[in-house]
């Protein structure tokens, strides 16, 4: 993501010191480097997970496969967030229904889960459709990253008020 952000100073530095505008568009149509990166979706990371909720999760094996295998969508290309869809949409099958913590047992988290998987099974759909956009595909990406990011809130809500509730007794 660093080189990401570099990459752009240094080409809005080139665009604004070129006296000639047409040679720079001529330049910037012809450069594959351009062209890649507008198929790419970028999103900033959402919400993290709490220290007590990192240790209690790391047990949970199906947990780490999905947080690891979703940390991939912040920078992804449009074709490979299709072509891994479905084994997306598989880990986040296995988890739902493998939750092994207690705490998170609860019918709002499920109903959580249950969303992200929704999401995941709509981006596996979109792969088999030919005439899908790429923003359609990048809105869908965004949404997953979206919904997960309230799955890991709600998990550090829960482990929260725990710790609130234990201060109390």
């Amino acid at each position: 993501m660093k080189y990401t952000h570099l990459f752009f100073l240094l080409i809005s530095t080139i665009i604004c010191s070129c006296n000639n505008a047409k040679d720079v568009q001529k330049e910037s149509e012809n450069s594959d480097t351009l062209k890649l990166s507008s198929t790419r979706i970028i999103s900033k990371i959402g919400e993290s997970l709490s220290p007590k909720a990192k240790l209690v999760l790391s047990q949970w094996e199906e947990y780490s496969n999905v947080d690891e295998f979703i940390s991939k969508y912040y920078s992804i290309s449009v074709e490979d967030a299709l072509s891994n869809a479905q084994e997306l949409s598989e880990l986040v099958e296995h988890m739902k229904d493998s939750i092994r913590v207690e705490n998170l047992q609860e019918l709002n988290v499920r109903a959580r889960f249950n969303v992200l998987h929704n999401e995941a099974l709509r981006l596996a759909d979109m792969a088999e459709i030919s005439s899908i956009s790429d923003e359609e595909v990048k809105e869908e990406v965004l949404n997953i990253l979206e919904v997960y990011s309230a799955v890991k809130s709600k998990i550090n809500t829960i482990y929260k008020a725990e710790d609130i509730q234990n201060s109390l007794e």
